[in-house]
């Protein structure tokens, strides 16, 4: 019985333990967002305002209005030759 009460503690801190990594870790989550004036000609994620429609139709690099999805929290501190990742569209 002792020893039963003793995994079931050890596996209540690993769950905790891993909590608090994850937490620390907001894409481990799977978590995304729309990430506003990152994305290379061609390569943004979906619609990017007047003249485009979906994927892949950004007409220049860092296009404020074109966003891709990358890990949720991790945004705002992607840096371009522009600024920084925004999570609203950007005037260009």
């Amino acid at each position: 019985m002792k020893a039963f009460a003793l995994t079931t503690a050890a596996l209540a801190l690993a769950s905790l333990s891993a909590a608090a990594v994850a937490a620390d870790q907001p894409a481990a989550s799977g978590a995304m967002e729309k990430c506003y004036g990152i994305a290379m000609a061609g390569k943004n994620d979906c619609k990017a305002g007047a003249g485009t429609s979906c994927a892949g139709t950004s007409k220049m690099d860092y296009q404020g209005n074109a966003w891709k999805n990358v890990p949720a929290g991790t945004c705002t501190s992607i840096k371009t030759p522009n600024g920084m990742g925004s999570l609203t569209p950007i005037k260009s």
